[in-house]
């Protein structure tokens, strides 16, 4: 089974996301031994940030890196245990707000389009939002 770092980077989908971590230097914590959940934007919710953003941050490795920890929380939750919660604690030390709306799962801002996609070291859940702490 491939870790997270491995699926993001051969999905396609978080091209734009690998190049942060890979930038921020978290490609290996991504790669290591887990579990972690991960909240992963997409390309598309990338996109979505004003322009220059994305290249600020890029530029800015510490607040990058603050930024991405926020998408990511300790051990292997899985969707049934997402929807469970009110709030996760996150890598960075913020908290993400969890609301259920109907059958969609809120993390923050960001809708879960895909849940549970499993890796060696933990989990991915695929949001349309970066979340910003």
């Amino acid at each position: 089974m491939k870790s997270i770092a491995e699926i993001a980077a051969g999905d396609g989908r978080f091209n734009t996301l690998v190049a942060a971590a890979s930038a921020a230097g978290l490609v290996d914590t991504l790669a290591g031994e887990g579990d972690f959940t991960v909240f992963a934007p997409t390309d598309d919710a990338f996109a979505k940030l004003p322009e220059g953003t994305v290249e600020g941050l890029l530029a800015n490795q510490e607040q990058l890196r603050q930024i991405l920890l926020y998408h990511v929380a300790a051990g292997r939750l899985k969707a049934a245990d997402v929807a469970g919660l009110k709030e996760i604690a996150t890598a960075q030390g913020g908290t993400l707000v969890i609301k259920l709306e109907g059958d969609t799962v809120m993390v923050g801002d960001a809708r879960v389009l895909i849940a549970d996609i499993e890796a060696s070291n933990g989990v991915i859940h695929v949001i349309d939002t970066v979340l910003i702490p």
